[in-house]
C-alpha cells in the first residue's frame, strides 16, 4: 500500500466562519444544515479543533465494524462505508479519535468524509487557507521505487533539506547523467565522497565556482558527439550560481547549451562560515554583515537571478521551494525534459537552519511560510509561454510573520521591515505584471 492524499488543517488560520461545513452539507446532502456536514469545526480554548475522518492507514473504525461495512480502498485510500452492509451499531464511532464518522439523525445512519473524489468541497470553500487539500502523495508512489543515485549517509546539517533536494532530483532525472557540484554545501556534506570513495552513483565532478556551466558544457557536447543521450546536470548552491558562477552561466544560457541547472539557494556561502552571497537578502545577519553599534545587516536587496535568467531567453526557467513539494517536482518534470533541447534553470528556495538560525524541525515550515508571505515568489516561464505564477497564493501572511521566526532577522528595526516589506511588494507587482502580459498573449494569440 502506498502513500494516500489527504486533507490538513491550519487551526491559526481558521476563524470559525464555518464555511466549509456548508459547503460540505450542500455536496453531501443539497442542505445547509451542518448537522449534515461530513467536517465539523469545533470550539476550543483560544481556537479551533477539526473534527474529521483522516483516511487512517490502519482505521480502528474498520476494525470495529462487524459487519464489514467499512473499508479501506487501497487505491485511493479512503476508508469507504458500504450502506447495504451497515447494521447501525455505531461501534465504529467509539474506535475514532478524530471525531470523523459520526451518526446524522436526519439521514439514518452514519456519515463520513470520502475526499469529494478528490477535489474536496470544504477545501475549495475555506478562503483563509486552513485547509488544504495535500495531493503530494503522488510523488512518493511514482518515484519512491527509483533508485536513489546518492550514497547513504551524506554528511548534512541537522534539519537541512538540501539532501531532500539532491535525492529527489537525481532519482527523477535517472543514472543516464553527469552531475558538476561546485563548492558549497552539496559537495562539503559529501556529494563527491571522502577519501577516494565517491558520494554518487554517477559520474560526479567538482569545478571551481567559477567555471561550473563551461566544464558542463563540455561535458555534454562531447558525450553528444559520440552519440549518448547524457544529461548534464549542475547542483549549485547560490554562491556559485549568483556571485563569481554567474560569468559561465550567463554563457552557457545565452548559448543554449543542453542541460539542467539547479541552483540550491540557501541565501548565502553556508558552507564556509555564513558569509553573504548575490541572493542575501536585505537586512539579514551573517558573517560579514554583521549586527553591532554600527552594522544592522546586509545593506543591499538579493540579487533576483531567476528574472536574469529568464531575460537569457532560456528554453525554460522556474523557481521552486521544498515547502510546495508537487509544485516543485512538476516543474523539475519540465525542466529535464527542456534541458534535452536547450538550457533549463530550476531556482529552489532552501532554507539554512545553520545560517538562518531557526530550530531544524522547522525548515519545512520556513520554506512554506517564506512563499505564503510573498517574500518569495513561485513561478515559471518558457519562451512560447511567458511567466506563469505557480502556485498563486491568494491571502498571503504578513511578511512580519515570515520574519519573525528567524534569528537572522531578530535584530531589524521598523524602518527595515517596511523597507523588506516594499521591495516584496514592489517584486511581486513586476513579477505578475510580467505573467499578466503573458496571459494577456497568449488569450490575443488564441
Amino acid at each position: 500500500m502506498g502513500a494516500f492524499e489527504t486533507i490538513s488543517f491550519k487551526p491559526e488560520l481558521c476563524n470559525g466562519c464555518n464555511d466549509c461545513m456548508s459547503a460540505c452539507a450542500r455536496a453531501k446532502a443539497q442542505s445547509q444544515d451542518f448537522v449534515h456536514s461530513r467536517i465539523q469545526i469545533v470550539p476550543s480554548e483560544g481556537g479551533y479543533e477539526l473534527a474529521m475522518c483522516r483516511q487512517c492507514g490502519d482505521p480502528e473504525c474498520v476494525l470495529n465494524c462487524p459487519a464489514a461495512a467499512l473499508s479501506k480502498n487501497e487505491a485511493s485510500g479512503v476508508v469507504e462505508w458500504d450502506g447495504s452492509k451497515c447494521i447501525d451499531c455505531l461501534l465504529c464511532t467509539l474506535g475514532c479519535a478524530y471525531g470523523g464518522i459520526a451518526y446524522d439523525a436526519p439521514a439514518g445512519h452514519v456519515v463520513k468524509c470520502d475526499m469529494c473524489g478528490g477535489d474536496p468541497a470544504c477545501v475549495r470553500a475555506c478562503a483563509h487557507g486552513a485547509l488544504k487539500h495535500l495531493s503530494t502523495a503522488r510523488i512518493y508512489n511514482e518515484v519512491g521505487d527509483l533508485e536513489d543515485l546518492f550514497v547513504p549517509g551524506l554528511a548534512g546539517c541537522q534539519g537541512c533539506n538540501t539532501e531532500l533536494i539532491m535525492r529527489h532530483a537525481m532519482r527523477r532525472i535517472g543514472p543516464e547523467a553527469v552531475v558538476a557540484t561546485p563548492p558549497g554545501c552539496i559537495p562539503g556534506m559529501g556529494s563527491v565522497g571522502y577519501n577516494g570513495l565517491t558520494g554518487t552513483k554517477v559520474p560526479v565532478f567538482h569545478p571551481l565556482l567559477t567555471n561550473t556551466a563551461s566544464m558542463l558544457t563540455g561535458v555534454r557536447r562531447y558525450y553528444k558527439r559520440i552519440g549518448r543521450d547524457v544529461m548534464a546536470v549542475a547542483l549549485a548552491g547560490d554562491g556559485g550560481t549568483a556571485d563569481v558562477g554567474f560569468q559561465s552561466l550567463s554563457g552557457a544560457a545565452e548559448r543554449g547549451e543542453e542541460m539542467l541547472f539547479l541552483c540550491v539557494d540557501n541565501e548565502g556561502y553556508m558552507n564556509t562560515g555564513m558569509q553573504r552571497s548575490g541572493c542575501t537578502p536585505y537586512g539579514a545577519w551573517t558573517s560579514t554583515t554583521p549586527v553591532g553599534e554600527r552594522g544592522r545587516g546586509k545593506t543591499q536587496d538579493a540579487k533576483n537571478v531567476p528574472l536574469l535568467m529568464v531575460m537569457h531567453g532560456c528554453e525554460y526557467v522556474a523557481t521552486a521551494s521544498t515547502g510546495f513539494m508537487a509544485d516543485l517536482y512538476a516543474k523539475l518534470d519540465r525542466a529535464i525534459q527542456a534541458a534535452k533541447h536547450g538550457f533549463a534553470y530550476l531556482h529552489i528556495y532552501s532554507p539554512c537552519t545553520t545560517g538562518w538560525r531557526f530550530p531544524s524541525d522547522q525548515n519545512i515550515e520556513v520554506a512554506r511560510k517564506a512563499v505564503e508571505s510573498g517574500f518569495v515568489h513561485l513561478w515559471e516561464f518558457d519562451p512560447r509561454n511567458g511567466l506563469r505564477m505557480t502556485p498563486e497564493i491568494d491571502n498571503p501572511v504578513p511578511i512580519a510573520e515570515y520574519l519573525k521566526v528567524l534569528g537572522k532577522y531578530r535584530h531589524l528595526s521598523a524602518e527595515q521591515v517596511a523597507h523588506i516589506e516594499r521591495s516584496a511588494a514592489e517584486n511581486s507587482k513586476f513579477v505578475r505584471s510580467l505573467a499578466a502580459g503573458a496571459s494577456a498573449a497568449r488569450a490575443g494569440a488564441a
